[in-house]
């Protein structure tokens, strides 16, 4: 879970120091409306970086630097369709907390996939 939660700061973090740059607002700063934008955006950065990435080659970005990636049960990359349902289940923020005894959390049961170390 601790290697998890890591990549997912680590992605978070990079989106927001994106979007910071590109709307030309401090990164950690008091907060504004503009601030707020760069937030946003920066959370729609995040979904696609997660979504795409790990749909297509199995890790983020913050995944490949924590040392996982994902997979379905049968071995293959998630692909399209289970990446997303996986990503939306994920922005839920419920579904990663409850887990089985496999330590899968609920946005990992029913995308059918795990995360194994690299």
């Amino acid at each position: 879970m601790g290697r998890r939660l890591a990549a997912l700061v680590i992605d978070w973090l990079a989106c927001y120091l994106i979007m910071s740059a590109i709307n030309r607002t401090p990164a950690f700063g008091a907060p504004s409306a503009h601030g707020l934008t760069t937030q946003y955006w920066a959370l729609l950065l995040l979904f696609a970086e997660l979504w795409l990435p790990t749909a297509l080659i199995g890790m983020s970005f913050g995944k490949r630097l924590a040392g996982i990636r994902v997979i379905r049960t049968g071995g293959s990359r998630p692909g399209l369709r289970w990446g997303l349902l996986r990503t939306v289940l994920l922005f839920c923020v419920v579904p990663p907390w409850l887990s089985d005894r496999d330590l899968r959390g609920l946005h990992d049961r029913a995308a059918d996939t795990v995360v194994v170390r690299l």
